[in-house]
């Protein structure tokens, strides 16, 4: 994509963002996006789109590098987990047949041995024909090492919500107010009773090709639904508030301590990330993440059928 100025871009395959002030996360909603508070970035340029299966292809065949979900757990590194589970593998989503405790998320998900990024609901799966539909079966590690090989780094929580926005501050979506304006699917979500029935009212029942919906107001795709993407920021439960000067708003903040990421339920203590964007699974119904404030914890060990990411550029500052 050309820059502004009409100029081929430095860096193909990316948009520039152009930095700015904007509101990060939002009082209306879940609890960890509160409280709105106001944040400046800094420019830079990001992926139009998530990184494809195709592009992923090119840097695990220039390197030979080898995914976490492609590695058995080492029986050190999660004490008492029963040695059958100690398997290379990953999460898959799984329909239930019929309607379940939508508090209770082991009824959709299911760890199976052998999903990976090739296989991404395990044994009998493939990407065959799907080389434009998002990578997935990621852990945070694959990712950084994709962004090194590929010499981008992953956003920051902020810069990524920024960028999801389009130039639309405090829009509820990163299109304006209304899910689906006019009748028309803007994002890759999920439409029905959730988690057992999809109507696929959008046309996909998992993900869809990067290009599928509309760019937002700075040519990115797929900055909402689809798949989750990872940001470089350890989880916080809230953000932090205003400090209620102008002169004090944060610039390119960087997030929580990788101690202040740890779950205190977890019997074993992993470290968390900030997932964004939501993906095809998220439903009016069970979980209202499509939207450029929403944020969610990920384990950086864990890798599922429905998170991806993408990755910047960071300009230099003058």
């Amino acid at each position: 994509m050309d820059n502004s100025s009409g100029s081929p871009s430095p860096h193909p395959g990316m948009v520039r963002i152009p930095g700015g002030t904007f509101r990060m996360g939002s009082d209306r909603h879940y609890p960890e996006e509160a409280p709105a508070h106001s944040v400046a970035v800094d420019g830079f340029w990001i992926d139009a789109t998530p990184v494809t299966n195709a592009q992923f292809r090119a840097f695990i065949q220039a390197t030979g590098y080898v995914t976490w979900a492609e590695i058995a757990p080492a029986a050190k590194d999660y004490p008492g987990a029963r040695p059958e589970m100690l398997k290379a593998g990953g999460l898959v989503f799984t329909p239930p047949a019929g309607p379940v405790d939508l508090a209770d998320w082991s009824q959709w998900w299911r760890f199976t041995f052998g999903a990976n990024w090739r296989r991404p609901r395990g044994k009998g799966s493939h990407i065959g024909g799907l080389d434009e539909h998002p990578v997935v079966q990621i852990a945070l590690k694959d990712a950084e090492a994709y962004a090194q090989w590929a010499g981008k780094e992953l956003p920051t929580e902020a810069e990524w919500e920024f960028a999801a926005r389009g130039g639309l501050d405090g829009a509820e979506f990163a299109w304006g107010d209304e899910l689906t304006p006019g009748g028309k699917h803007m994002a890759n979500t999920w439409q029905g009773a959730f988690p057992h029935d999809n109507t696929r009212a959008d046309g996909w029942a998992r993900t869809s090709p990067v290009r599928t919906y509309p760019p937002n107001g700075y040519g990115a795709y797929d900055m909402i639904g689809n798949v989750w993407e990872w940001t470089t920021d350890w989880y916080s439960t809230r953000h932090e508030a205003d400090a209620g000067k102008a002169c004090c708003v944060p610039e390119n903040p960087r997030g929580a301590t990788m101690k202040q990421s740890h779950d205190p339920h977890d019997r074993v203590r992993i470290a968390r990330k900030v997932l964004k964007g939501g993906s095809h699974l998220c439903a009016p119904s069970y979980c209202k993440r499509y939207r450029p404030a929403a944020r969610h914890a990920e384990q950086v060990d864990t890798t599922t059928s429905h998170v991806g990411f993408r990755c910047v550029v960071r300009q230099p500052t003058a």
